[in-house]
């Protein structure tokens, strides 16, 4: 009887032989989608960072070149507004502070925030949003000419 033991053992590792195979066949494909998955979702974020900081770039050397404190505002606030547009994110709540001085050499800070929705990007739905800020600085050029006492 103790002869007939071990036979069986041996028939019962026999038989399931090839199943790590099959499982991993049957799991890989799902890994690999929810690594793509994850991979879209944090490109999204990266992608959105990027385009946030181009725009208070663009926005900080359009205020630069302004020759009044309330013109580089407005050109601020208008830069952003087209540069992310023309970027393609969609912002809720897109804010925009410039602080400047009017005296060439002084540097134009500007600042945005903006709410980026992820669910819109993917078929999961990833839920909520991520508010991103950027923030950009710029010289005022010293060899511009200064506004005249009577206005621009």
């Amino acid at each position: 009887m103790t002869a007939a033991q071990p036979r069986r053992s041996l028939g019962w590792l026999r038989a399931e032989r090839g199943s790590v195979t099959v499982e991993a066949v049957l799991l890989a494909p799902v890994l690999v989608m929810l690594l793509v998955f994850v991979a879209v979702v944090v490109h999204r974020g990266v992608d959105a960072r990027l385009r946030l900081d181009d725009a208070a770039h663009q926005a900080a050397r359009a205020a630069s070149l302004q020759r009044t404190p309330a013109a580089a505002v407005a050109a601020a606030q208008a830069t952003v507004t087209s540069a992310l547009v023309h970027a393609g994110l969609v912002c809720g709540d897109a804010t925009v502070s410039t602080t400047t001085s009017a005296s060439p050499g002084s540097t134009v800070v500007v600042s945005v925030r903006c709410t980026v929705d992820f669910g819109q990007a993917l078929i999961l739905g990833v839920p909520g949003s991520r508010t991103l800020s950027a923030e950009a600085s710029e010289v005022v050029d010293t060899y511009r000419s200064q506004p005249t006492a009577g206005g621009a």
